[in-house]
């Protein structure tokens, strides 16, 4: 009787190892919820509140989308920092639509959907088939737009479009998820229309890196473009993609941003890059491409959030502590996925050279 064989079913499978992207997202879902709840049992207050969790979303639903588009580039093995231009540009563009020139929301949307677009089909032109460095030809995008948004601006900054206006206060309230006020109301808890569109952005780019020929060639890019070229994938195509997609999400952004705040300005989603950025390696995106998960850049979204809000609850309420702590945290965060990543490589090499021995050894016997 054989009893070496293998036996069927769940028993038999062999469990597959973590990849790379999927031990930096449980790192990172894992340090978010420890924090958060280190700041419900030390501060309570506002923390104890699921609004508060809440607020974290409709604060950010524009940082989640614009990161999105972040992730998508930086594992394609590139970089975009005209996303808080290009922000800025959409929201002043649809408030002097909306208000000097008698737009309708529909209309709206598509003056963000296409700066975003001719943003991202000029970069990703001169990137992927001109080869021009991104960093340049992105920090070029972040200054025509910040440029182009003071020419456009128009004083008053505040959309006062009635339709608008009635879709910036719509909310989804959800009963059970409430706190009780201090008078005995129940005071649900609510979400902002954006952050439904944000969430829908992150699912829709999760399905495009994951199920997509897209998603796998952008990630074999990133890993190694010269690798990828040899397997037939369209290096140039692949970069160009990312970098319409993420303009196309800066658009996106650039309008929930404006159902949030509801005016334009000059200075806003300053630093969005940059938060963007941080971001996605919060959330395990590699700067030098190939790794990157979009629930992990979501997650990274609020654990940036969540410093901040502890940093605020601590009493350090000037604004440098805030850059201090994020700066600190992401140096953390890049250390920590060093150390990670290298000792799997290190793990995996190791393999490597025992398994031949052992096979020798075998055949010898």
């Amino acid at each position: 009787m054989n009893t070496n064989r293998q036996i069927p079913g769940a028993l038999g499978r062999r469990r597959e190892p973590l990849t790379d992207t999927q031990l930096l997202l449980t790192i990172t879902i894992c340090i978010f919820i420890a924090m958060y709840i280190l700041a419900m049992l030390v501060w309570g207050g506002g923390f104890l509140r699921p609004q508060q969790l809440f607020d974290m979303f409709n604060n950010n639903a524009s940082l989640i989308i614009i990161s999105c588009g972040l992730t998508i580039v930086m594992v394609a093995g590139g970089i975009d920092i005209s996303v808080g231009g290009i922000t800025a540009l959409v929201v002043m563009s649809c408030v002097v639509h909306l208000d000097n020139f008698g737009g309708s929301i529909f209309t709206s949307v598509l003056l963000a959907l296409g700066i975003g677009l001719a943003f991202g089909l000029v970069q990703g032109y001169l990137i992927a088939y001109l080869k021009i460095q991104p960093f340049i030809v992105t920090l070029a995008g972040m200054f025509f737009a910040r440029g182009m948004t003071t020419v456009v601006s128009v004083e008053p900054h505040s959309a006062k479009h009635a339709g608008f206006l009635a879709l910036k206060a719509l909310r989804i309230e959800i009963p059970w998820l409430g706190y009780t006020a201090k008078n005995g109301n129940i005071i649900p808890g609510r979400l902002e229309i954006g952050v439904v569109i944000a969430l829908a952005v992150v699912l829709l780019v999760f399905i495009l890196l994951k199920w997509t020929k897209l998603g796998r060639n952008l990630y074999a890019v990133g890993g190694n473009p010269q690798s990828a070229l040899m397997l037939g994938i369209n290096v140039k195509r692949s970069r160009f993609y990312s970098y319409l997609i993420s303009g196309l999400l800066a658009g996106i952004g650039g309008f929930v941003f404006l159902t949030h705040t509801g005016a334009g300005n000059a200075t806003n989603a300053t630093g969005a890059e940059m938060n963007a950025i941080a971001s996605s390696i919060i959330g395990g995106t590699l700067l030098t491409g190939g790794v990157g998960n979009v629930i992990g850049t979501l997650f990274g979204v609020l654990t940036l959030t969540t410093i901040k809000s502890i940093v605020l609850a601590s009493g350090l309420r000037d604004p440098w502590w805030q850059s201090i702590t994020t700066g600190a945290m992401l140096c953390l965060f890049i250390l920590l996925q060093s150390v990670v990543l290298a000792g799997r490589r290190k793990g995996r090499t190791r393999v490597r050279t025992a398994v031949p021995k052992r096979f020798r050894l075998q055949r010898k016997t």
